[in-house]
Parts: structure tokens; sequence; C-alpha cells
């Protein structure tokens, strides 16, 4: 059976990934594109950052689909008035 590390060194530079290691009190996973791979160490580009992860706490990872389209703001663009709110009864 394939062990994650190797998993992970197997998969392509780039691929999307989460990535579950062991931390004090638990665990955490990392959500990103797999940037680099070596004997020690994986590093995963996430929305906060890289993240270097080592290999030997990795418990489990895979290779997971791209993230979905980001929705438009809530809130109108700045200079654009929202009509009045309906007054309560």
């Amino acid at each position: 059976m394939q062990t994650p590390a190797d998993l992970l060194a197997s998969l392509p530079l780039g691929t999307r990934v989460v990535v579950r290691r062991r931390v004090e009190g638990g665990f955490t996973d990392s959500l990103g594109d797999l940037v680099s791979v070596d004997a020690a160490t994986c590093t995963v580009r996430t929305r906060r950052g890289d993240d270097v992860v080592r290999l030997a706490e990795v418990t489990a990872a895979k290779p997971v689909p791209p993230a979905p389209p980001r929705r438009a703001p809530r809130r109108p663009a700045t200079g654009v008035e929202c009509p009045p709110a309906a007054p309560h009864q």
C-alpha cells in the first residue's frame, strides 16, 4: 500500500491537494497547490501562503478537484447607492 508521502512524491507539482498532519492536540489540514516535495518535506501553497509540512507528520494526503470560482461580492461597488429599506410596520 502506498504511503501518503509516496503519493505526494508521485504527484505532479501544481496538483491541488489536501494534506492532513498530526499537530499537538490533534490534526490539521493544508489545502492548496503542491509546489515542492523533497525527502523530508512538502510545500502546499494555500490561500494564506506556503505551508511547509514535514512528511514524518503526514497521516493522509490526496489530490482534490480545482477550487470552485469565487462568488461576486454581496455589496454593491463603492459609489452605488442601495434603495432604501421598506419601513417596519
